[in-house]
């Protein structure tokens, strides 16, 4: 669920050693920033903004006195993170906005609740599925090595009852309540997500775009669930905006983690090519990609062709801030050029969002 958007500012350099303390037993990890899995794993994103990427035990001295003493996160606390929240959140975003694009304004209060409940359930659980897959490969990477499952703060048994429980439950609500296309998408992103891309993650390149295509499809939940058709062009043209969209924001994560992924074993295009050309010319490509798709977007519901060439231009504005980052970062891939990237991709996908949104409603 998708490409990954924790709790520190995920673009700047800085690192903080948190030690828990706990029934006697002290775990020491490294708290690193990152975008935290925001889609593609919507990213599974990185915590090490410097790109310095340290493998276990390998970490960096904090340069100040950074050490500081912490409780063990609760239970409760621990169930939410490996759900990966901030994905999830990121999907709700797309769903509230692709629902409404398909009713042409806002739906029902309560058929909204619904749908997010089901939605954030079934993305939740397909990212516990993908913490419970690396549970191993987490524990040798810094910016993972803290997750409830390698932490062993939580057990491997309930860890699999709570996502098979969120996946069954979140699917069924789906159904009751506004049929099975909804469903059938929900899991269909599921199992393309824990099934697919979390084991291609170890053996090819290629899963960056498998990812995207998985962080992208909850889309279609929150089209059909609002009376859109699976076969409509505005549907796969919203899953088109936010899969190429995954492409800069993690080409951007990949590079400032690329040492990190290396050392765990990840199949990146940070590490299969480290010159970053590969990765530079992704961007861009993704980057051209949501800009036609959010001109074509801003076209398709027709009406006055001044209405059309406003939303259009105004989708040109907010798409060229990441194709101008993507150029400059494929020109000179450094730490610096690929965190600009990532500013600018955080604030493109909300911008075409609501005036892709703006404009059908309107």
């Amino acid at each position: 669920m998708s490409t990954e958007i924790l709790i520190a500012d995920p673009l700047t350099p800085s690192s903080a050693r948190v030690r828990y303390v706990s029934e006697g037993k002290r775990v020491d990890s490294q708290r690193e920033s990152h975008p935290r899995d925001a889609a593609h794993e919507l990213a599974d994103g990185p915590d090490d903004a410097d790109g310095a990427g340290q493998g276990r035990g390998q970490a960096a001295a904090p340069t100040t006195t950074q050490a500081v003493v912490a409780t063990r996160p609760s239970l409760f606390s621990d169930y939410i993170q490996l759900t990966k929240p901030r994905i999830v959140t990121m999907i709700l975003v797309t769903t509230v906005a692709s629902a409404m694009i398909a009713a042409g304004g806002w739906i029902a209060t309560l058929d909204m609740l619904w749908l997010l409940m089901g939605t954030a359930m079934v993305a939740g659980s397909a990212g516990a599925a993908n913490q419970i897959w690396e549970r191993r490969i987490d524990c040798n990477m810094t910016r993972t090595a803290s997750r409830p499952l390698p932490a062993e703060r939580v057990k491997l048994l309930p860890a699999i009852l709570y996502t098979a429980a969120l996946v069954v439950i979140g699917t069924a609500i789906l159904v009751w309540q506004f049929g099975y296309a909804p469903a059938l998408a929900g899991v269909a992103t599921w199992l393309l997500y824990v099934l697919v891309y979390t084991p291609m993650k170890t053996r090819t390149a290629w899963n960056t775009t498998v990812g995207a295509v998985a962080g992208a499809l909850p889309v279609l939940m929150g089209y059909t669930a609002a009376g859109g058709g699976i076969e409509d062009w505005t549907g796969w043209l919203l899953v088109a905006v936010l899969a190429a969209w995954q492409y800069p924001h993690f080409m951007a994560i990949a590079w400032l983690y690329r040492r990190q992924y290396g050392e765990a074993g990840f199949c990146m295009s940070t590490t299969v090519d480290p010159s970053g050309r590969s990765a530079g010319a992704q961007s861009i490509a993704g980057s051209i990609a949501i800009l036609g798709c959010s001109v074509a977007l801003c076209v398709i519901p027709g009406g006055s062709i001044p209405a059309m060439i406003i939303a259009s231009v105004a989708a040109i504005f907010a798409c060229y801030p990441m194709l101008r980052a993507s150029i400059r970062f494929s020109a000179t891939p450094d730490d610096v050029m690929a965190r600009k990237l990532l500013r600018s991709s955080l604030l493109v996908l909300p911008a075409v969002l609501a005036i892709v949104t703006v404009r059908t409603v309107l």
